[in-house]
């Protein structure tokens, strides 16, 4: 075992009964929050299960056989498919959170417990099940080798813009950069903001520096942990205020990648897609984001999605069910 365990986030958008605590929160929560619902925050596309977990479970085995623990979180719900594993823990919302603050609908609040899994390994990594290994897993690539052991935290190339302050009209990780700007500019003079957003990638993680950032920080994870859904105005941490301070620390160190972000409501995502079949067993990861929003579960853009995930990944992983 490597001693990395893997930490997901899961939730299926269809289940009658999760659909109708959604829909009930979220009109208590936008009666006492007006205009506070970050840009796409609440829109299907962002429940919405395409069956990524199960490819996700399968380029994992394939690519990182040799992983530690997978810790799956979930709010009162089990894929259908999932098979039980010694190496595989479901952990429900209420067993890892506050039940006042329940049930929760904004993924920057649910990951700000994760460094607070029982048993969770000290270095660990945490995917959105829509981002995939690409090729096989090399430990010195995500947390450095025997040179200085810093972990890598991926920097998409293009240059970003600032804005200088939060808004509504913005996309999420915009929001989240701007936190990180003011909050580590006000706490350490010598910060130096690289104007640069993060890639949709894993993320790797130290369990002691997430926990020494919230002793830093209580007042900005109190506000994560006080939302229901994404508000622009509560920025996530994890996405970049954690690796950013943990660059600033030494902890890790910001390389530029442009992985192979494909966006499935885009023009160019069949394209994109093709991309991914000739190029798959050589990325090191890609992303498929689901920006299909409102759109039926048989919408042609997502049927060629995971037509394209069954060609790459057709063999069933030891998690799932004969």
């Amino acid at each position: 075992m490597s001693g990395i365990d893997i930490v997901y986030l899961w939730v299926d958008g269809a289940d009658p009964a999760w659909r109708a605590r959604r829909r009930h929160a979220y009109a208590a929560w936008a009666q006492a929050h007006p205009g506070q619902l970050a840009l796409h925050g609440n829109v299907a596309g962002r429940y919405r299960d395409n069956g990524e977990l199960r490819y996700n479970l399968r380029a994992l085995e394939r690519f990182f056989p040799g992983h530690g623990h997978i810790y799956l979180l979930t709010d009162r719900q089990v894929p259908h498919w999932l098979r039980a594993s010694k190496r595989l823990t479901v952990i429900d919302h209420a067993s890892l959170m506050p039940g006042a603050s329940l049930p929760v609908f904004d993924s920057g609040h649910i990951e700000s417990y994760l460094h607070h899994i029982p048993g969770l390994s000290e270095r660990f990594l945490y995917l959105n099940d829509d981002v995939f290994f690409g090729a096989p897993f090399e430990s010195a690539f995500w947390f450095g080798g025997d040179d200085d052991g810093r972990l890598s935290v991926f920097t998409e190339s293009a240059p970003h813009d600032d804005v200088p302050g939060l808004r509504a009209d913005v996309a999420a990780p915009v929001n989240c950069a701007t936190l990180s700007r003011q909050w580590l500019s006000a706490r350490y003079p010598a910060y130096r903001h690289e104007p640069r957003l993060y890639a949709h990638a894993p993320r790797p993680m130290l369990k002691s520096a997430l926990h020494a950032l919230e002793g830093l920080a209580p007042a900005m994870f109190a506000a994560v942990r006080a939302t229901v859904f994404r508000s622009w105005q509560v920025p996530a941490l994890l996405p970049d205020l954690v690796p950013r301070w943990m660059v600033h620390q030494g902890i890790a160190r910001s390389r530029m990648l442009d992985p192979l972000y494909i966006a499935s409501g885009d023009a160019h995502a069949p394209r994109q897609l093709e991309e991914l079949e000739a190029r798959f067993g050589s990325l090191p990861f890609f992303c498929i984001n689901d920006t299909c929003d409102e759109a039926e579960d048989d919408d042609p853009r997502l049927l060629r999605v995971a037509a394209t995930l069954q060609r790459l990944l057709p063999l069933p992983s030891s998690f799932e069910v004969a």
